[in-house]
């Protein structure tokens, strides 16, 4: 009954991986400030990474803990996931550690904890 509710979540954190482990020359160029379109791009997809876990935590029976706490868990190992996946990118070709990306996919995993709320506790 868990993954039933966390499928889409499943794949939205393996497409994720797919484009941070991806060769640096594979990726456009970009500028490194926080209000570049790189940065918006990675709010974007981590606030939706947080929205689909925590509906999925919330809707699943199974784990009576994880289902009350769903989305501060939610939040919780997204940012952790995000922190692991901007740290390993010095393992890919043509990629950097990023503080700027670091920032920027904390504030979408806030931004996609903010959005669940206003959902969902209405």
């Amino acid at each position: 009954m868990f993954w039933r509710f966390n499928l889409y979540t499943l794949f939205w954190m393996i497409f994720i991986l797919t484009l941070i482990v991806l060769p640096g020359q594979h990726m456009p160029e970009t500028s490194t400030n926080l209000l570049s379109v790189d940065k918006i791009v990675h709010t974007g997809i981590f606030a939706v990474l947080v929205l689909l876990m925590a509906i999925g935590f919330s809707k699943q029976r199974t784990y009576y803990w994880l289902h009350n706490k769903a989305a501060i868990y939610a939040l919780i190992l997204s940012i952790g996931y995000a922190s692991i996946l901007e740290s390993t990118q010095i393992f890919s070709e043509g990629r950097v550690v990023d503080v700027y990306d670091a920032i920027a996919n904390t504030i979408g995993c806030i931004v996609g904890y903010g959005v669940f709320f206003v959902i969902y506790r209405w």
